[in-house]
Parts: structure tokens; C-alpha cells; sequence
């Protein structure tokens, strides 16, 4: 299973960086750009899971997962592959939020993919090859957002 760990601060608190990975409102897509309009949909939120499905459009292909968010560990919030067309269920990405001393956060990601097929295998070993580095990129994008929207 292709793993990668990368970390990334913003100037968000760390309830904020929690609020903003836990928006399951209609302004999601607009939060994180990685997620299309059109695949997005929630079958259900609770106190502190959510069931919804995300996908985005990458060239010629469609990729979709519908994951179960969790956010009952103060700090944490994961989603984890219950069906998807470009991995395995069971995988799944971790975020760990600490605060810096200057009121922002430190997001620390660990990200575990098993590719559906070996198209998607190619694109993961990639990803793992640059160090994360679009995965990074998208989290950074989608807190910036974020921040912008609250304001």
C-alpha cells in the first residue's frame, strides 16, 4: 500500500483547520479544489462522522471514492475508502492538527492508498515519488480557501 507523510501549516487554528476539513456543506467543492460538484454528494452527517462521496475529473478520467470522515479523536480527522473506483476500501488519509505557539496550525497528513487497478498504482507511485507534493498543494489550496470564505 503506497504510503506518504507530509506536513503543512497555516495561520488557522486548529478548530478551524477542523471546521474546514469537516465542511460538508454545498460549499465543499468550492473549499477544496480537488473535488468536483458532480461527484460530491453526502449520505450523512453526524457529531463527529460523515459518510459522503467526493470525486474529482483528471483529464480523461473520473476517479470517485466515497469515504467515511471521522473527526471523534480531538485533533484528528480521517476518511477512510468504504467504495471507490481508483483504490481499495480500507484506504485511507489521516490528519493530525497541533497548534504552534503563534495561534495557526501544524496539519501533519499520512496518506494510505491501494490502487483499484495498475493505472492508478502508476499515479500512486508518482504521488509517493514527488513526496506528496500535489496532495500538499490541494491542502494547502483548500485551507487558503477556507480562510478566505470565513472572513
Amino acid at each position: 500500500m503506497p504510503r506518504i507523510e507530509m506536513s503543512t501549516e497555516t495561520s488557522l487554528s486548529p478548530d478551524e483547520v477542523v471546521a474546514a476539513l469537516t465542511d460538508f456543506s454545498e460549499r465543499r467543492p468550492q473549499i477544496w479544489p480537488g473535488i468536483a460538484p458532480r461527484y460530491y454528494e453526502v449520505f450523512s452527517v453526524g457529531e463527529t462522522s460523515a459518510e459522503v462521496r467526493e470525486g474529482s475529473t483528471m483529464g480523461p478520467l473520473r476517479i470517485w471514492a466515497r469515504e467515511r470522515y471521522d473527526w471523534s479523536t480531538p485533533g484528528v480527522v480521517s476518511w477512510t475508502v468504504q467504495e471507490s473506483n481508483f483504490c481499495k476500501s480500507g484506504s485511507y488519509v489521516k490528519a493530525t492538527i497541533t497548534p504552534r505557539d503563534d495561534g495557526g496550525s501544524r496539519i501533519d497528513v499520512e496518506w494510505e492508498r491501494t490502487a483499484a487497478n495498475p493505472l492508478y498504482g502508476v499515479m500512486f507511485r508518482m504521488l509517493v515519488a514527488s513526496k506528496g507534493k500535489p496532495l500538499t498543494d490541494s491542502m494547502n489550496k483548500g485551507l487558503a480557501n477556507y480562510e478566505r470564505m470565513k472572513a
